[in-house]
């Protein structure tokens, strides 16, 4: 499998780009001699002609077969996705951690662009914007009607280039535009310092291709200023994901060698495989391990995993693997509950399908999707609370999302969910009306950050705030 993952090239799972590659274009072609169904194909050839020769105007073929395939694509899961040639390009850049844009994490919401976060340090973060904030305009085009992929493509460009995005900021229910000149943005993914002598704090905002090696450095960076550790807080707070083959080596990285660390199952032989912590299922290339360079203590450290409902799918299934091997507490709230993968196909040079070909499983055979894993400390975001959770969208709020059980469990879930919502959206309207310096959340991190807090009064034996307003998601029933 090892050495399948290395011919493939893109292994990654996450919210807003998830991929596993372990097939090769045999596969495809195996799959296409599948027999076809010829009266529904007769159909679209039909629909296909009379648009061409009945239409308003003149439509540009190939984009009326572009516009189908994505259609079709889109119609199966949230995830799924056609790629042309430039939201191929975009892909892989993602994956790699570079690319030239404004540097924002995003979604979709109610037909606009929903801002994840903030990329740190990049022209976006510097322009002030916000999560939570919505994009309603991308220069002069109206974001409504447009799909994601069509949002990104309209607000990447090249370097040095500008882009007027038209800015609806609920909490202060506004709406005002914001300048911002594209760069190449260099995400970092690892983040991390000695909070105090003793203890110590990483964060991985991302899973990408240099999380790995900046995850050693800076664990090397720590142990120097701090050789005697007593106790580490890893922080997945709002990680969407990334690359499997990083949060393998990541849950490596704290693990025994050679236990499980996630299985996948799906229709594909290639799809049913478990991945251990051991070099050959997460080095991407022949080369020394740089988990070698770890220090072995690290393996024994008193670990706590800070995660809430940003955290998703790569970051999921660290959390749910140090979690069931009982390495590490985690705290904070449940998670986005994104336990699905994708495969990305080439189907030509430049152009590339993302399909979802599985579902994960933690160690202990827990199936995510559309529920997340729960902590065994629930933390506010605050000391008075965490009183919008209700509000950030997760795996089940999603349109056509995978189910994970019984439908009528699930349509009561959401029809809670429907109803917290509700209150927290009384609830921010009170808020809305303080001062904008007393609605801001401090920086990860930071001595503000009340969730790091109770992390490290859990690593030192001390009593911990435990939630005053959150509360368990119920399991849905499993599928037979």
């Amino acid at each position: 499998m090892g050495q399948k993952l290395k011919i493939a090239g893109w292994v990654s799972l996450g919210v807003l780009a998830g991929a596993l590659t372990t097939v090769s274009l045999q596969t495809v072609a195996r799959n296409a001699a599948a027999p076809l169904p010829l009266e529904e194909l007769q159909q679209l050839a039909a629909v296909f002609s009379l648009i061409k020769t009945d239409y308003v105007e003149p439509v540009d073929e190939k984009k009326l077969i572009t516009d189908a395939i994505s259609g079709m694509v889109s119609s199966l899961d949230p995830h799924s996705q056609y790629f042309d040639k430039k939201s191929y390009k975009e892909f892989r850049e993602g994956t790699s951690g570079r690319f030239v844009g404004v540097g924002i994490e995003i979604t979709q919401e109610d037909g606009l662009v929903k801002i994840v976060s903030p990329i740190e340090g990049s022209p976006a973060d510097r322009a002030g914007l916000k999560t939570n904030d919505l994009i309603t305009r991308i220069d002069d085009t109206a974001v409504k009607g447009l799909t994601l992929n069509e949002a990104v493509k309209r607000m990447r460009g090249e370097p040095n280039t500008k882009v007027i995005l038209t800015i609806f900021r609920k909490d202060e229910n506004r709406s005002f535009p914001v300048t911002i000149v594209r760069e190449e943005i260099k995400t970092q993914s690892v983040k991390g310092k000695v909070i105090e002598p003793g203890y110590a704090w990483v964060r991985l905002s991302q899973f990408q291709e240099r999380t790995v090696e900046d995850f050693v450095r800076k664990i090397g960076d720590i142990y120097k200023q701090e050789p005697n550790l007593k106790g580490l807080v890893l922080d997945l707070r709002n990680d969407p994901g990334g690359l499997l083959d990083a949060a393998v080596a990541i849950s490596a990285a704290f693990l025994p060698e050679n236990v499980t660390v996630v299985s996948t199952d799906g229709q594909l032989a290639e799809s049913k495989y478990t991945f251990k912590a051991s070099p050959e299922h997460y080095l991407r290339r022949s080369g020394a391990d740089p988990l070698k360079r770890l220090p072995a203590t690290l393996k024994k450290v008193p670990l706590v995993v800070l995660v809430n409902e940003g955290s998703a799918s790569a970051s999921e299934i660290v959390a749910g693997a140090l979690q069931d091997h009982k390495r590490a507490t985690l705290m904070g709230s449940q998670t986005f509950g994104k336990g699905s993968v994708q495969t990305v196909r080439p189907l030509g040079p430049d152009t590339g399908l993302k399909i979802t070909t599985a579902r994960y499983y933690t160690p202990s055979g827990r199936s995510i999707q559309a529920k997340g894993i729960l902590p065994e400390i629930l933390v506010d975001e605050t000391p008075e609370g965490d009183l919008f959770a209700a509000l950030r969208t997760r795996e089940a709020d999603l349109d056509k999302h995978l189910s994970n059980g019984d439908g009528k469990e699930e349509k009561r879930q959401q029809d809670e969910r429907s109803k917290a919502r509700d209150a927290a959206m009384k609830r921010l309207e009170e808020e809305a009306k303080k001062p904008p310096s007393e609605r801001k959340l401090p920086e990860y991190g930071s001595s503000e950050d009340f969730q790091l807090m109770q992390a490290l009064n859990q690593l030192k034996g001390r009593p911990v705030m435990v939630s005053k307003t959150l509360a368990e998601r119920k399991e849905e029933p499993k599928e037979n």
